[in-house]
């Protein structure tokens, strides 16, 4: 099939973009022509169409949509790490003119097509807002309660979405984290009693993938996470990757108190639809650990400066603190 990919070159798309070719369709990847993303794209070494366009341009968008069975849209300025160096909390009518106009866009040129294609829009758990005080699971019934930019207009595209016409399929998103060396300072935004479920990015390229091209997934919302395994309070994730990375877990004073949009999800209907998972956090802490390498011990050797360079981009710490020079026992990794 002809798919096109939006955000290609990010977390997701990467990992979408991996699975589409393995399963042998011809992918049209649509993405901003960057520092960071003209590398990803020459690695191709021709097995993909590049398409470089900003989803502000209509024009842009239209040739990009042109004779496209299929589009998954994962294009969308986030609120931490942004590719665009700038975050949808910070810039929000600028987030917005991409994420909800951006879709727009995308809609528009979709149904101007002949045979419109079918439309795969990524979502995210973020649009429950703090469900903390409610017993788990999310359900797809559940209602939404986005809280900031980025939740809004996420829920504002699947709103458009579910309007367009369009054959169409809606994937939210539980937290996936890179297979990178970045620690994201919004780590310190979420408490660490948080209920948090993990999904591997590679399992959600590969829930992707399989959602483009499922006739029964056509007209639904999915929830996508790693299951009854990968549900975990914040603090088992943070406290395993930390350590994996050679820093150790850092203080409970850095991390926020005030709950955050993340939840276990009932993902039993994404799974039978689009059997994705296969990975769990034990997968991710040994990918992690690869990607390291040599540079772990590097970092224990230095191991005390490097939790102060990290705990000092938290906004919640009360300094000052003594804390980064003691040592704390390790904590057993799988």
């Amino acid at each position: 099939m002809n798919i096109l990919l939006t955000g290609a070159f990010g977390n997701i798309g990467t990992s979408a973009l991996t699975e589409l070719l393995k399963q042998g369709h011809r992918v049209r990847c649509f993405d901003l022509r960057t520092k960071n993303n003209e590398p990803a794209a020459a690695r191709l070494a021709g097995s993909a169409e590049i398409a470089w366009g900003d989803l502000r341009r209509p024009d842009d968008v239209r040739a990009a949509v042109q004779g496209q069975d299929v589009i998954v849209h994962l294009a969308f300025i986030i609120p931490k790490l942004s590719a665009t160096g700038v975050e949808s909390e910070k810039r929000p009518e600028w987030a917005e003119a991409i994420n909800v106009g951006g879709t727009q866009n995308v809609i528009d040129a979709a149904q101007a097509q002949p045979v419109p294609p079918r439309l795969v829009f990524s979502s995210s758990v973020y649009v429950y807002g703090r469900t903390q005080h409610v017993l788990p699971p999310r359900t797809v019934t559940d209602p939404v309660q986005p809280i900031g930019h980025y939740a809004r207009h996420k829920v504002e595209c699947e709103q458009r979405v579910r309007a367009s016409g369009l054959p169409w399929t809606i994937l939210r998103f539980a937290a996936a984290m890179p297979i990178s060396l970045k620690l994201d300072p919004g780590m310190f935004d979420i408490p660490l009693d948080n209920r948090i479920e993990f999904v591997h990015t590679r399992d959600v390229g590969l829930a992707v993938a399989n959602a483009a091209t499922s006739r029964d997934v056509l007209g639904k919302l999915l929830l996508i996470g790693g299951g009854p395994r990968c549900q975990y309070v914040y603090r088992e994730i943070v406290e395993r990757v930390l350590d994996a990375a050679g820093v150790g877990m850092l203080p409970d004073a850095a991390f926020s108190s005030t709950p955050f949009a993340t939840d276990w999800l009932d993902t039993a209907d994404s799974q039978r639809l689009l059997c994705y998972q296969q990975r769990d956090l034990g997968d991710y802490i040994r990918e992690m650990g690869k990607v390291l390498g040599r540079r772990r011990a590097l970092v224990s050797a230095v191991r005390p400066l490097v939790r102060l360079a990290l705990v000092r981009r938290s906004p919640y710490f009360p300094w000052p603190r003594s804390w980064m020079w003691q040592r704390r026992p390790a904590v057993q990794t799988t």
